[in-house]
């Protein structure tokens, strides 16, 4: 997919990767930064509050897109699946995590933005009290 100009759409925000911007694998990719040596399965599953089928199933989008490795072996006689992020995931969640605290620091000038704005409407209007009118609080 093509990168979009910033100059001409700086909402674009094409640095949010599709696999990584669903909740469930936010999650799971938020657990594995916080445990570079791995996560077992269950305690994935745990952290994460998936089923089995729903983290397996979300386990593979992100192998497929190079952002997990997952081993499967044994602990004695039962088996055992360990996953963690690759060097390329971390830097890919990384990317991601840049991208996302842009459009926060966007939203949040935005809203700011909008509230002097409608404060300056009111007060020319002269129905602005400030605080005090905003909670119903009269002048004396």
């Amino acid at each position: 997919m093509p990168k979009t100009d910033l100059t001409t759409a700086p909402f674009a925000y094409d640095g949010l990767d599709r696999v990584i911007h669903e909740k469930a694998r936010l999650g799971l990719l938020t657990s594995l930064m916080a445990h570079p040596k791995g996560l077992a399965f269950a305690d994935l599953k745990q952290l994460c509050g998936l089923t089995d089928g729903n983290l397996s199933r979300h386990l593979q989008v992100l192998q497929e897109a190079g952002l997990v490795d997952v081993i499967k072996g044994y602990e004695g006689n039962r088996p055992h699946t360990t996953c963690r992020l690759t060097r390329s995931g971390r830097r890919r969640f990384l990317d991601y995590l840049a991208v996302l605290e842009q459009l926060v620091r966007d939203a949040a000038r935005a809203a700011g933005t909008a509230e002097r704005a409608a404060g300056t409407a009111e007060k020319a209007a002269g129905k602005d009290d400030g605080a005090a009118g905003r909670l119903g609080i009269q002048p004396v």
